[in-house]
């Protein structure tokens, strides 16, 4: 009898013979999230499901040294889809995990990681599932970030130029198996907001990755750019990614208890617990590049403050009560996480801090009821609320002591990613900007 594996490739093969696939797309990412394509011809896939396909690693940024190169790819049949963004071409595309020669798990593919804090959860009894909101800007160009239109928060009016932009990327997303659960404009002019279905960890980090690259297809279509850049613009808003998280152990939702006040249970408490002590750590993982600090500043509507809140937008971790009837609907939402994070990373370091608040029994301290971006220095620091880092510098010193997060992501990614972003931050501390230059140079 046919394992089920092998019944969903059969099934993949028929499908692509059927359909007349001319090409197959094997996707994987970087370390940093960066989508990766290697194309052949549709006749080749059969011999890719059997043995994978060979790379050269070294060329990929974060895996592998020139003496160490050799790699495969090895398609997952459950990503097959096909791509609707080329119909001329008929083109198919499949994620893939990264083993090495001997057929290992490739300790840098993003995919790996977190693949393995998801097999973690399940050892303890949990599957792990998110809903991500992602928002982006849509602007005429990349060489300069002017907004398409004026329109605010839920706007659906001539204002709105994207509405027709969004319907777009909901149909491709749905030709690709991903459904989306509502869209509109967000808050500032040309910025947009899709909200996904909730999945389990994995198909979500599939997702956002195939989700990202919709846009920018449908954007490139339209004559316009997007950008998940998380603060293109000065004085207004930035774009986040608020993931809601949840825990079931079997067809329960483990986070949910009807009698708690804020009906959630003693393991979400604790989860929740996990992510505000190792929040500090995480946030260089969360919130990679050197522009996401200048979204996390007071007055957006992004969090600053490391602390939780029933239906309080400025806390870090948020506890949606809109159906506290609703076992299915019990969940946490993470609201630092930014755009450009890389999903496979991010969530491997919230569910591993998540995790470890449940084993080690945290307790989980009192909410923060009042705005605590209007709440004075003296006041949060009495009533012990920290903050995010304030930089990536800052970030990363917070990444570098942290034992959690280095176990989370294995010494490969842990060790790479720190010297990356330690570069990136030597780069943009070196710079001199605009605002140096308009500032200082006419009076010194």
């Amino acid at each position: 009898m046919a394992s089920e594996a092998e019944a969903r490739i059969s099934f993949v093969l028929r499908t692509v013979e059927e359909r007349g696939i001319h090409f197959i797309r094997l996707w994987f990412v970087d370390v940093l999230g960066m989508l990766k394509s290697l194309a052949f011809p549709a006749a080749e896939l059969p011999q890719a499901f059997l043995e994978g396909v060979g790379f050269d690693g070294s060329a990929i940024d974060g895996f592998a040294r020139v003496q160490e190169s050799d790699m495969l790819l090895k398609p997952d049949p459950e990503t097959f889809q096909i791509l609707p963004w080329r119909p001329e071409t008929l083109e198919a595309r499949v994620f893939c995990d990264v083993l090495t020669p001997e057929g290992s798990a490739f300790p840098g593919d993003p995919r790996q990681v977190l693949k393995r804090q998801l097999g973690r959860a399940s050892e303890l009894g949990y599957s792990f599932y998110a809903g991500p909101e992602i928002e982006f800007f849509l602007f005429a160009s990349s060489k300069r970030p002017e907004p398409l239109d004026a329109g605010t928060y839920f706007d659906l009016t001539p204002l709105d130029s994207g509405s027709e932009f969004r319907r777009r990327v909901i149909a491709y997303l749905e030709a690709v198996g991903v459904p989306v659960k509502e869209s509109h404009h967000e808050v500032a002019g040309s910025q947009h907001e899709i909200d996904l279905q909730y999945a389990d960890g994995l198909a979500t980090a599939d997702a956002i990755t195939t989700f990202r690259l919709a846009v920018k297809e449908v954007a490139q279509e339209s004559g316009y750019y997007a950008t998940f850049m998380p603060k293109p613009l000065e004085s207004t808003w930035g774009s986040g990614m608020h993931t809601h998280f949840s825990m079931f152990q079997g067809s329960r939702n483990a986070f949910y208890d009807a009698t708690s006040d804020a009906h959630l249970s003693k393991v979400g408490q604790a989860f929740v617990a996990g992510l505000l002590r190792h929040a500090r750590e995480m946030t260089a993982i969360t919130n990679p590049l050197v522009n996401s600090y200048k979204r996390l500043v007071p007055g957006f509507e992004a969090p600053v403050s490391v602390c939780w809140g029933l239906r309080n937008r400025s806390a870090l971790v948020r506890v949606p009560g809109t159906k506290p009837w609703k076992e299915d609907a019990a969940r946490v939402e993470y609201r630092a996480l930014d755009p450009s994070t890389n999903p496979y990373l991010a969530f491997s370091v919230i569910l591993a801090a998540g995790l470890e608040g449940i084993a080690e029994g945290y307790e989980l301290g009192p909410e923060a009821p009042d705005n605590i971006n209007e709440m004075p220095r003296a006041e949060r620091k009495r009533l012990g609320i920290d903050s995010l880092p304030g930089d990536l510098n800052e970030a990363l010193d917070q990444m570098e002591g942290s034992a959690l997060v280095r176990k989370a992501l294995g010494d490969h990614v842990f060790d790479w990613y720190l010297a990356n972003k330690r570069a990136e931050w030597e780069g943009y501390r070196s710079a001199v900007s605009e605002w140096e230059l308009e500032r200082y140079l006419p009076r010194y």
